[in-house]
């Protein structure tokens, strides 16, 4: 495995790379009493290649925390001593990091970027004191190089929820799909959500979460989502959204809200469920749970060559930039061209909807398809 980082005297948190062939998520927190230390799980399959580069991290103190993708051990004093950073030994292989649950205390983090084996991911905090979003990737799944699982996680009221489905709702999903038939995977998917979601609420933890996910398997490619994330295909070079918002504004969701005893109003110009969430689908929100159901809606399609790339993304990217657009800007750096560069579109795309005045949380992230289709020949 190689992995490079680049690290200034204060490193920004990497938050999710997942094991390989288990849904095991990175979480970290801000430490304000002690140096950096390392803690260990149990062993996990090897990861996939990737890059980590982490920037931007906030003078605040310290910072501890936990990935499966390196250890890192500075000493604080040590460093303010040096005129430039001491030299980080990054181990090459063998790396497990115990996941920690204190989302309460995750403090400011400005941007993550990872490189991985056929998918790349950009996340930027917005103006919120700690970064909501979440993200998932499962590639070898099940040890099948063509078999994966990607998830994007926009947390509201927290990052608790966030982090729950990018914990568990892979997990949850394949143990279904394995047990069901080839033509059962949209029940499988649903279930697989709406037992994540049932497991949060026993947490009695507040706050929500919209996800959008795609698992690439046995050559379909199956798209769901349950709430404001969206899926975009580039099929050919023309944009094709696999999913559809679930807002209450939306004709369908109102009805299902109205009939089930809720209410939508528009409060400066957004359309909200009895008063306060602007969206009608996603993980947790216990308080309004009678209305804003966890089912997704998902969409199966058949991988082809002219299936070129998918972008999952929260609403902090498609509230600013067109389905088109994106889809434009991955291409132009990524089709039909000598120097490919993946990596850059995803954080091109970030700072599209910056300079546009978004100041939600931002989450891209890339998936080549072509990785994932079988060569039939």
């Amino acid at each position: 495995m190689s992995c490079a980082v680049a690290v200034p005297l204060r490193v920004s948190p990497l938050f999710y790379k997942h094991s390989v062939s288990s849904p095991v998520a990175l979480n970290l927190h801000a430490s304000p009493s002690s140096p950096s230390t390392p803690s260990h799980s149990s062993p996990t399959s090897p990861l996939s290649p990737l890059t980590l580069r982490l920037n931007n991290q906030p003078e605040d103190g310290p910072i501890s925390f936990s990935t499966t993708l390196l250890t890192m051990a500075t000493s604080g004093p040590a460093l303010m001593k040096r005129k430039r950073p001491a030299m980080i030994k990054i181990p090459s292989s063998g790396l497990s990091f115990a996941a920690t649950e204190a989302l309460a205390e995750v403090g400011p983090m400005d941007k993550v970027e990872v490189e991985g084996e056929g998918y790349y991911v950009c996340c930027k905090r917005g103006k919120r004191r700690a970064m909501e979003d979440r993200y998932s990737a499962v590639v070898n799944s099940q040890g099948d190089s063509k078999q994966a699982f990607f998830g994007v996680f926009d947390g509201h009221g927290g990052a608790k929820a966030a982090e729950f489905a990018a914990n568990n709702i892979g997990r949850n999903i394949m143990r279904e799909v394995t047990r069901r038939r080839e033509e059962e995977v949209e029940e499988a998917v649903k279930d697989g959500y709406l037992t994540t979601d049932a497991e949060f609420l026993k947490e009695g933890a507040s706050g929500g979460a919209c996800c959008v996910t795609a698992l690439i398997r046995e050559g379909d490619l199956v798209v769901s989502n349950a709430g404001d994330c969206r899926a975009v295909l580039s099929r050919g070079g023309v944009a094709e959204a696999l999913t559809v918002d679930h807002r209450p504004c939306r004709e369908d969701e109102r009805d299902r809200i109205e009939n089930t005893g809720g209410y939508v109003d528009c409060c400066r110009g957004v359309w909200r469920i009895q008063g306060s969430l602007a969206v009608s689908r996603g993980l947790g929100d216990q308080h309004l749970k009678n209305w804003v159901v966890a089912e997704p809606e998902t969409k199966v399609i058949r991988l082809t060559p002219e299936c070129e790339f998918l972008i999952l993304a929260s609403d902090g990217l498609w509230d600013k930039v067109s389905n088109q657009e994106a889809v434009d800007v991955v291409r132009h750096s990524c089709i039909g061209i000598d120097n490919l560069e993946p990596f850059s579109t995803c954080k091109k795309l970030v700072d599209l909807s910056v300079t546009r005045g978004s100041i939600d949380d931002i989450s891209v992230m890339v998936i080549e398809l072509a990785h994932f289709i079988r060569n039939t020949c």
